[in-house]
């Protein structure tokens, strides 16, 4: 059943990739063909996220039962979160060019998930700066925790309240709003979903790997 639902991520993952290309799209000023971009940038962003989510709930697991897996679970989960925020920061750079006319703005959007890379940087700088994997897991693990909320604070909360030229966020309306029509939402979904599913699959082979060196230590 596990493989069952890494198999549908990947066919749903392809079939967004190449449907995305060919499919329809509405015609808008400004943002014209560049809108295909909403299947490839976004699902990273809700794949970041969730995975990020996943890593602070191994956090509070690991700090609860002191457990040196779930300590390498979150921080695999992490890793992985960060090469979907950097995927995400790109292809939002390369549409930031074609709508905006820079590849960066002071957007708090964009501000705020560089802030949010940094943090998470300096997670790995935490873990690799402490030898004694206790001692390790008590930090790292509430640095995580705390890295999660700001994270939340900064994609999230800060570009609602302040201007913003992301759709939903500063006044904006979502896309879903007034554009994203039924032929969008037939590979904007299964792509959120199938990114989501590959993320998961990603970061569990990643832990596998992780523990799999730690043989000694896996409570």
């Amino acid at each position: 059943m596990k493989n069952a639902w890494n198999y549908l991520g990947l066919a749903l993952v392809g079939y967004s990739l190449v449907y995305g290309l060919i499919s329809t799209v509405p015609a808008l000023p400004i943002v014209n063909e560049t809108i295909r971009n909403l299947y490839y940038h976004v699902p990273m962003w809700f794949t970041m996220i969730s995975l990020m989510g996943a890593s602070f709930g191994y956090s509070i697991g690991a700090l609860q039962s002191n457990s040196l897996k779930k300590d390498r679970t979150a921080a695999a989960f992490s890793e992985v979160a960060l090469v979907f925020a950097a995927a995400g920061l790109l292809t939002g750079m390369l549409w930031a060019k074609f709508t905006w006319g820079a590849f960066w703005t002071p957007d708090p959007k964009l501000n705020g998930t560089a802030i949010t890379i940094l943090i998470y940087l300096a997670y790995f700088v935490l873990r690799g700066s402490v030898d004694d994997p206790e001692k390790r897991l008590r930090l790292s693990a509430t640095y995580n925790i705390f890295a999660f909320v700001l994270m939340l604070v900064f994609i999230m909360v800060l570009p609602r309240l302040t201007d913003s030229l992301h759709p939903g966020n500063g006044g904006n309306p979502a896309f879903g709003a007034y554009d994203l029509d039924n032929t969008m939402r037939l590979v904007f979904y299964p792509a959120v979903v199938g990114w989501i599913l590959v993320g998961f699959w990603m970061a569990r082979l990643r832990a596998r790997l992780e523990n799999l060196r730690q043989p000694l230590d896996l409570h």
